[in-house]
C-alpha cells in the first residue's frame, strides 16, 4: 500500500538515492522539472546521490554531464553498477586477477581501480568476465569474446541485467540485452553457468551505494519496478517512483507485491511535497456520497478528490482533483484486489478519466 509522509520528502529522508536514465534526464536532456526540482531538495537539506545501473561512463564524466544540464554534482555524488561490479569481482578472485572486460570506459576504469587486470581475449586466460553497458557502438566480435571465456570456464559477471534503456529516440536495448547474447551461446556447456550480477535490484548495488553515501535514512527514486523499487525492497528502504521514464501508470497497476513504491509522483517535484495516502472505505461505492455502503464489489480507497474500487471487470474511479491522487487511490483498489499477485482488472477508462492512458 501506498504510504503517507505529512512532512515533504526532502525533510523526511536524509538522502534521495536517484536513478539517472527516466529521472533526471533522458537521451542527454534533462527531464523537465528535474533541475528545478533537485536544487530545491538539495536547499532543504536534503542529500544527492546518483545511482545508475548505466556502467558505461565513469563517474567524472557522469558528474561532469549533470553539471551541464543544471544539476551541480560532483564525482563523489555517482555510484554506478560498474562500481558494484568490480568491488563484487575483487572480493572474490586474486588480487591482479586477469578479467575479460565486455563493456565501455566506465567499467574499464572501475576495474583497474581495484587493481584488477583488464585483458581484450580470451586467449589472454581470464579468470573472469565482467559484462556492462556497451552502448550501441560495442562490437560483436566483444560477445564473441565473452562467451569463449565463459565456456572455458571463466566466471561470469554483469554489472546489471536492464533488457532496455531509455534514449531520446525511444527504448533501447541495454546489457541484460547482450547478458542474454553471452547466456544463448553457452547453454551447450553441460553445467551452463548464469552471471553474477550486481546492478540493481540487486543487494551488490544497494551495498555500494549505502558504503559510498553513508545515507542513514534513504529514499530510493526511480523510474523502473523490476530494478529501483525492486532494490529498494531487496535493501529495505523507502521508495518514490516517477513517471517520466520506463513505467507508465497501467504498469503500477499491475505491479506485483515487490514492485509496489512506498510513493509515487508524477515528475521529480514528488521529492518537494507531502504525500496523502490513500484512505480504505469499507464498502463504499464511487458516487454513492459519503456514507459506507453494502456492495458485492471491491471496497473502496480514497485520496484527494477522488474515489476508487475494483468493479466485477474492471477499476472504477470517480471524484476530481490532481490526477497522481486518483492514481494514489487507483493502486490500492487494484493492490488491495491482487493481494500477492498482480491485477488483472481493466483500467483504461479509469486511466483516461485521468489523462494517464
Amino acid at each position: 500500500m501506498l504510504r503517507s509522509s505529512q512532512l515533504p520528502l526532502a525533510e523526511a529522508y536524509d538522502t534521495a538515492l536517484l536513478d539517472l536514465d527516466g529521472v533526471v534526464y533522458a537521451g542527454g536532456q534533462a527531464v523537465e522539472h528535474a533541475v528545478g526540482a533537485l536544487a530545491a531538495a538539495r536547499s532543504a537539506g536534503m542529500r544527492l546521490a546518483y545511482v545508475t545501473n548505466n556502467a558505461a561512463r565513469t563517474p567524472e564524466v557522469v558528474a561532469a554531464h549533470l553539471t551541464r544540464l543544471g544539476v551541480a554534482a560532483e564525482p563523489s555524488e555517482v555510484v554506478t553498477s560498474a562500481q558494484a561490479v568490480a568491488r563484487l569481482v575483487a572480493e572474490e578472485v586474486a588480487p591482479g586477477a586477469r578479467v575479460l572486460c565486455v563493456g565501455a570506459e566506465g567499467l574499464r576504469v572501475a576495474l583497474a581501480e581495484r587493481g584488477l587486470t583488464v585483458v581484450e581475449s580470451a586467449d589472454d586466460e581470464p579468470v573472469a568476465v565482467v559484462q556492462g553497458y556497451g552502448g550501441p557502438e560495442l562490437a560483436w566480435a566483444r560477445l564473441a569474446e565473452a562467451a569463449l571465456a565463459v565456456g572455458r570456464g571463466a566466471a561470469w559477471y554483469a554489472s546489471n541485467t536492464d533488457l532496455t534503456i531509455p534514449t531520446g529516440r525511444g527504448i533501447a536495448p541495454g546489457n541484460g540485452a547482450a547478458v542474454e547474447v553471452v547466456r544463448i551461446a553457452t547453454r551447450w556447456m553441460r553445467e551452463a553457468p548464469e552471471p553474477r550480477v550486481a546492478g540493481k535490484p540487486r543487494p551488490p548495488m544497494h551495498r555500494e551505494t549505502i558504503l559510498r553515501t553513508g545515507a542513514r535514512r534513504p529514499l530510493v527514486v526511480g523510474d523502473r519496478l523490476d530494478t529501483d523499487i525492486e532494490g529498494a525492497h531487496a535493501g529495505g528502504v523507502d521508495s518514490l517512483l516517477v513517471l517520466t521514464g520506463v513505467c507508465d501508470a497501467a504498469q503500477l497497476l499491475r505491479a506485483r507485491p515487490e514492485h509496489r513504491p512506498t510513493f509515487v509522483a508524477a515528475d521529480l517535484r514528488g521529492v518537494l511535497v507531502p504525500h496523502p495516502g490513500p484512505r480504505h472505505q469499507p464498502g463504499h461505492r464511487p458516487g454513492d456520497g459519503p456514507g459506507p455502503k453494502a456492495t458485492s464489489d471491491g471496497d473502496g480507497f480514497s485520496c484527494g478528490g477522488w474515489t476508487a474500487r475494483t468493479g466485477h471487470r474492471e477499476l472504477l474511479l470517480d471524484g476530481a482533483g490532481d490526477p497522481v491522487d486518483g492514481l494514489r487511490a487507483l493502486c490500492a483498489a487494484a493492490w488491495s484486489a491482487a493481494g500477492d499477485g498482480c491485477c488483472e482488472v481493466e483500467a483504461d477508462r479509469a486511466l483516461t478519466r485521468l489523462g494517464l492512458a
